[in-house]
């Protein structure tokens, strides 16, 4: 996969994580990332709690070791390399921020032609 692309999925990740989290769970602690792939070295600080650190650990981890060029979604891949435990907790995750996500897109159109109006 392409750095741009890595970087890309990364971020993705580190936003969904961040909404799942942030809403559902306490005790949230931050962390410095060092994350690197290829001649890529990424720094980011993430704050989320204990379970959701070692899920996004796990995460990027199988990212870094994604064999495929060209990188599918993770749930059409024809190799998955997720355990089945991590995958259902991925999936939940994904669920729940992508929809929060969508609906903060739509809400913010929505608002900003009230605005223009």
């Amino acid at each position: 996969m392409q750095e741009e692309k890595f970087k890309s999925e990364i971020n993705t990740l580190i936003k969904f994580f961040s909404i799942y989290c942030t809403d559902k769970h306490k005790n949230i602690l931050c962390k410095n990332y060092e994350i690197e792939y290829k001649n890529l070295i990424l720094k980011e600080e993430v704050c989320l709690c204990k379970e959701c650190h070692n899920l996004l650990d796990y995460a990027i981890k199988k990212l870094q070791n994604c064999p495929h060029e060209i990188k599918p979604r993770c749930r059409k891949c024809p190799n998955p390399c997720y355990d089945k435990n991590e995958w259902k907790k991925m999936a939940k995750m994904m669920r729940y921020s992508g929809m929060k996500l969508g609906l903060l897109k739509v809400k913010n159109k929505f608002n900003s032609l009230l605005k223009k109006n």
